[in-house]
């Protein structure tokens, strides 16, 4: 003789049935209902984990960007650096080349009044106190006569 099945009558024991399959789920929701504080606290340790996984990494990309600017800096620095040397032995280049050679500034200044179209030419002249003479006479009309 089974527990659910009754071989004299060859019948099934439906209470039988219906109340075993009532305690198991019972225990199921009991056991359920028992383990959820637990799954909680290791739910919320996993989401811990994850929350400092993704500030580190957060951390460690903000470090790259940090350094990646330091190292731009430096080599922008550089280049006006160099940029600044190469101006300066221009300047000098120029300015050796002109010393004692009024002649061919003369000269320049001609070309140049010749250029303009208009036969008139703005020409500023410092003054004792290194301030210049801006455009004094000026006539307002345009071109010399």
């Amino acid at each position: 003789m089974g527990r659910y099945y009754d071989e004299k009558t060859d019948t099934v024991k439906t209470g039988h049935v219906i109340l075993d399959g009532a305690a198991i789920t019972f225990l199921c929701v009991g056991a359920l209902m028992a383990g959820c504080p637990v799954y909680n606290v290791w739910q919320q340790g996993q989401a811990g984990k994850a929350a400092l996984t993704r500030a580190e990494q957060d951390r460690q990309i903000a470090i790259q960007e940090a350094m990646a600017k330091h190292e731009s800096a430096k080599f922008l620095a550089e280049a006006e650096v160099a940029r600044a040397q190469g101006v300066a032995q221009a300047n000098k280049i120029i300015g050796d080349s002109l010393k004692g050679n009024e002649a061919y500034l003369r000269y320049l200044w001609v070309t140049d009044v010749a250029a303009n179209p208009q036969g008139r030419t703005v020409v500023y002249i410092p003054t004792e106190a290194n301030m210049p003479l801006m455009e004094a006479g000026l006539r307002p009309t345009g071109g010399v006569k």
